[in-house]
């Protein structure tokens, strides 16, 4: 899911299918994603860029 920058500079949450690539860049902010096949759910590369949940 990207959301780009934090508010109030975000923009729609969209979820972006790689399907059989391994890269996609987001239409909206131009974010470009790569798989990492290392990487678990919820982890990211840096570590800083990890989305959290406000709630939490």
């Amino acid at each position: 899911m990207c959301v780009g920058a934090n508010p109030p500079f975000d923009h729609p949450h969209v979820f972006l299918d790689l399907g059989n690539d391994s890269e996609i860049i987001c239409p909206y902010c131009s974010t470009l994603y790569r798989f990492a096949a290392d990487l678990g759910a919820g982890e990211s590369r840096p570590p800083e860029c990890r989305l959290k949940d406000k709630a939490a």
